[in-house]
């Protein structure tokens, strides 16, 4: 197992309070309803972005992390294009789906069962993705994740991934983080942007609940 695995303690971690979230009892039908899908969008961009970017075959494995990796659909791109990943999820159901998929090779794949108020990332990482997870941080802790995730980059690495706007239909709840464009806008100021899309329209949840959705969705390379 590479060093970038290794170097860096594992937290203890905290316990899961009696008033968990509310979404965490669905995440057994979300995974099951996501099943089989392609890669989100974002991620492919950024991954289009560093292959463009390379005058020459990649001759190092890029270090990856997928935040909230669910059973690994991004996860399982990044293996296919040679990455290696450490994939982190807050649900152990979610860390044993991705382990058992027929469809990856497990050699450059390190797993970890982490909250985020539990995560300690790396250093020198080439990419992080954070696809649809990072609302779920606490609004009391989602600047010290953010601060992590800039933190773990190195210069020329990116970021992809999405954030709830403040006229999100889940914005209403309390343990959900929602920021406006120009809160966005302030916490890529590290990065040089190359995807902002603001989208705020009506629809539907991967379980067919109705919703009214304001997403950024992101890809942005650290300065």
């Amino acid at each position: 197992m590479s060093d970038f695995l290794k170097r860096w303690p594992l937290p203890t971690a905290s316990a899961t309070p009696a008033d968990a979230a509310h979404f965490q009892r669905r995440w057994t039908d979300y995974y099951q309803a996501v099943k089989g899908r392609p890669p989100r969008a974002t991620l492919v961009t950024a991954l289009d972005h560093f292959d463009s970017a390379a005058t020459t075959a990649r001759a190092v494995i890029g270090n990856a992390i997928d935040l909230g990796c669910g059973d690994g659909r991004d996860t399982v791109e990044l293996l296919r294009r040679n990455w290696r990943v450490l994939a982190i999820d807050g649900e152990p159901e979610a860390i044993a789906q991705l382990r058992q998929r027929p469809d990856i090779d497990r050699t450059y794949l390190e797993t970890r069962v982490q909250k985020f108020e539990d995560i300690v990332l790396p250093p020198d990482v080439d990419l992080i993705n954070a696809s649809f997870c990072l609302p779920f941080c606490a609004p009391d802790q989602f600047g010290e994740l953010w601060e992590e995730i800039v933190l773990a980059l190195k210069g020329g690495g990116r970021f992809c991934g999405h954030l709830f706007g403040d006229r999100d239909s889940w914005a209403t709840y309390d343990d959900v983080s929602h920021h406006t464009r120009s809160q966005v806008e302030t916490l890529l100021q590290p990065f040089i942007v190359e995807l902002l899309d603001e989208e705020d329209h009506p629809g539907k949840t991967a379980l067919g609940d109705e919703k009214h959705w304001h997403l950024f969705n992101i890809v942005a390379r650290k300065r």
